[in-house]
Formats: C-alpha cells, structure tokens, sequence
C-alpha cells in the first residue's frame, strides 16, 4: 500500500513537472503613455525604437489594439483583470489623493498564475490597489507614481535587474511584470509630495536629463524632423515636446532590447511568450484621457513561443480586457465559473482572416478624482459611437496635459484650431459622438445629428446599451435618468 502511495506521489510530480514544462514564460512589458504613432513597426520613420521592431519581426504585430481607458491605473487594472474598470473598482488613478482601489474579490492575472504554479515577479511602475488584489511574489524594485527618481526612468537598468529571476534554475515557469514610466512626462515634486508639471516656456523633458541613464546610449532629436500627428498642431511648441518624446521612447526602446538579450542569454527566449503594449494614448491634449483614436488605438506586440509566423500583421480587433484571459490560456488555466469580459486571442493570433473579432468597447470614468467624465465607446471597422454621460460637463484636463507646452501655447496664442478639432470641440462634447471612420479618420466630423445616419446611431446605441448591461455597468441608468 505504501509502495503505491509513492508511485501515485511520483506520477503526480511528473505531471506537474511535464506540465510546467509545456507551458510558457510570460513576460508582459507595459509602456507609459505611448501612442501607436510613435513606434517604428507602425509607421514612424523618424523614431527610433530598433528592438520593438525586432520583437514585431520575430512575432505579431496587432493592427487594431485598443486599451478600453486612456487612464493608467484604470487601464492598469483591466489588463491584469480582463474586468473594465467599472467592472472592477479602479475607476481612476490609484496614487495619493485619488485613492481608487479595485474591488477586495477581483482575482487578478498574477494571483491566479501564482496558484497554477508560475513564478511571479513585478518590476517598476504599479498604480494599482489594493496589493492583495494584485499581489506578486516578488517586487525587484518598486517604481513610484511621479517620481523623478524611479527605476521606471532606467530601463536598461530595470532589465538587468530582472535577470537573476529569469535565470533561476526552477521546473516552473515564470511571469515577468515590466512597467516602464517612459514615455510618461516629468515632474517635479513639492515639499508635500504632490507633482509639478509647470515648465514655463519650455518643453517637458518626458524623463531625459543631461547625465543620461545607465547602459543608454541617448538618442535625440531635431524639433524640425519630427512628425506631428493630425491630431496635434504643428506649432513650434509641439515639435519641441514631441522631440523630447521621441527621446524617452528611444531610450524605453533600449531597455526592450536589453530584456530580450537576458531572455536569450539564459535560453528562455524560445519559450517565452512576451506582450509589448502601452497603457494608453500619448501624453498630449486628444490623446491620453480620451477615447478618441491617438488615445485608445495602441501598440500591441505579441511574440509567441516558437511563432509560425514571424513578422505577420494580424488585422483583428482586440483590447486590453483580452489580454488576461489570453496569457491564461497560455499558462493552462482554465476558469469554468468566472466570467471575464475578455476573450482568449490565443488560437487567432496567427491565422489568416479572423471572423468574429470586429468590435470593441470602451468605458472611461475618471482620472484624477476630480475629473469626471463617463464616457462609453464601441468602436466597429468603420463606424464609432462615443457617449459622452456627463457632456453637460466641459471636459477636464489632466494635470500633466493642462500645463503642457503644447497646450499652454494654444491657449496663450488664442489659436482656435487643435489639430482637426476646435479647442472649443476639445472642451466642450455632445452626448452622442459618431464618426465614420473610413471617410472621417481624424474623427472630426459629428454625425450623430445627421437624419442620413439616424439608423446607424440608433443599432449602435442599442449595441452600446446592451454591453452595459451584460457587463453590469452601474452608469446604465443613465439612460433612463439623464
């Protein structure tokens, strides 16, 4: 009897080990307000970010990402819960003052990888809460929320850190946390602790200082060489703060680079499955904090173990609710009585022709705690319905985006025009925003009132009302009570 009690021990410990070693290591690697504009693999001929392109060449580069909010501790929360924030609790930022928190019952990506016996280590920005929630076993060094000082601003130096734990003789695999703070904008901190993005007359620096990082190789940029996106104005003050942009996200781009040389090093590369993407738009008025497209279209690069095929562009339409449910398919985990609200993308993500993967939903509620402003979004191929709860509000803008060079010209020139859009049009929105995409790419054209599209709005009204519900979004009841 003892003897066939050690034989079931043995058999089950062989299990566990050929099952640890069918499964991949993950590493997801979370970029801070980088828009799909500004990457290489996407179009950029001007900045350069060589070893993200690397990773597009060796995997797959998504055409049609979208984060499901332009905020980063929200969209933070959605990607490590496959949950919209209205879903989980984190309905704004995290940090100081704002002090949102997701639900105590949400089981998060790291948990439930931790149970099924993955290593779990975390290194660099976080912004999200509670740490039960969201808890990893390990935290190689700690990032902070607006904090000159933060690893997150070292990327070279964070990938080296996370070497010993990708190297760790271990029969299980791991999952490798890697939140970047560029190319977010700097601050200075006040004596209480609170941000200060005043930079009078100059551009913000998004993290580049004169000394340089460790193992960085600074690459600058002419102001005249840059490329102002549609959405922007080509002023003066733009290309100044765009080129400093660049800058970070070349610098960002390096500590990529050197994350995979440690992956390669320690022969894990091969059976690591490694997510490139950002956690909303760029840090610029009509991007970050919006649903229009420079806010919610992003970078998403997915290089799978041992890829079929290396390079392919895949033209479905995903969020970043799909992205827990995607790396536990990966790992083996299966969850028959929880019901995210994202879908695996595993077995799609490299074929031809995808069906069914043709919509996504959006649902942005705060920033910062004062900036209220529910808005709910289904973007299809080519139409786009925004509802905009509270569009009796002006819109609010972020702090770091209020005092931008970029807006503070606008403002101080008394120019009326922001890229496509009026300053007016930026400020002030109608409760229905619908868009045909095909035709009107810059989103400037409002055709919610159009007796043409009055049956277009209506489907995706319905379409809109319906997610809510299915999702048990409490802001449903705006509907009936406005």
């Amino acid at each position: 009897m003892l003897r066939g009690l050690w034989i079931t021990i043995f058999a089950i410990s062989q299990s566990w080990v050929l099952l640890a070693q069918s499964r991949p290591n993950i590493v997801l690697i979370v970029a801070d307000d980088h828009g799909r504009e500004a990457v290489g693999c996407y179009g950029n001929k001007v900045v350069r970010t060589p070893n993200i392109d690397r990773l597009a060449a060796d995997g797959t580069r998504f055409a049609n990402a979208f984060c499901t909010t332009a905020s980063c501790s929200p969209s933070r929360s959605v990607l490590l819960t496959g949950l919209h924030n209205h879903a989980n609790g984190m309905y704004g930022l995290e940090h100081r003052e704002h002090h949102f928190h997701s639900f105590d019952t949400i089981r998060s990506l790291p948990v439930l990888l931790e149970q099924a016996g993955y290593r779990t280590a975390r290194i660099g920005k976080f912004h999200v809460a509670p740490e039960s929630v969201y808890h990893f076993q390990q935290v190689l060094k700690a990032g902070g929320t607006n904090d000159p000082t933060a690893i997150g601003r070292s990327p070279v130096e964070m990938a080296d850190l996370c070497r010993p734990f990708m190297a760790e003789a271990s029969e299980r695999p791991f999952f490798l946390y890697v939140a970047s703070d560029d190319p977010h904008r700097s601050n200075a901190v006040a004596a209480d602790g609170s941000p200060i993005f005043d930079t009078p007359n100059q551009p913000n620096s998004f993290g580049n200082r004169a000394q340089g990082y460790p193992g960085i190789n600074t690459d600058t940029y002419r102001p005249e060489d840059v490329i102002v996106p549609s959405f922007l104005p080509d002023t003066k003050a733009t290309r100044a703060e765009l080129a400093q942009y660049y800058q970070s996200i070349s610098r960002l781009d390096q500590g990529v680079g050197r994350l995979i040389d440690h992956l390669k090093a320690t022969n894990q590369y091969d059976n690591t499955l490694i997510i490139y993407l950002a956690d909303n738009g760029a840090a610029f008025a009509g991007a970050k904090t919006t649903l229009y497209e420079p806010g919610m279209r992003l970078p998403c690069i997915v290089k799978p173990p041992k890829p079929a095929k290396p390079g392919y562009v895949q033209q479905a339409m995903i969020s970043w609710v799909d992205i827990t449910p995607t790396l536990l398919d990966y790992a083996g985990v299966a969850e028959p009585n929880v019901n995210r609200q994202g879908r695996s993308f595993k077995n799609m993500l490299e074929q031809d022709a995808v069906t069914g993967w043709d919509e996504v939903y959006g649902s942005h509620t705060l920033h910062e705690v004062t900036m209220y402003y529910p808005m709910r979004v289904l973007r299809e191929r080519r139409f786009k319905l925004i509802y905009n709860i509270a569009y009796q509000l002006p819109f609010p803008m972020a702090l770091d985006l209020k005092k931008s060079l970029t807006w503070q010209y606008t403002e101080q020139s008394g120019i009326k025009q922001y890229g496509k859009r009026t300053v007016a049009a930026c400020l002030h929105r109608p409760q229905f925003e619908l868009y045909d995409l095909e035709n009107d790419p810059d989103e400037s054209r409002n055709l919610a009132d159009s007796p043409t599209y009055r049956a277009m709005l209506e489907r995706m009204k319905q379409k809109l009302r319906s997610f809510q519900v299915q999702t048990k979004d409490s802001w449903v009841s705006k509907w009936d009570y406005d």
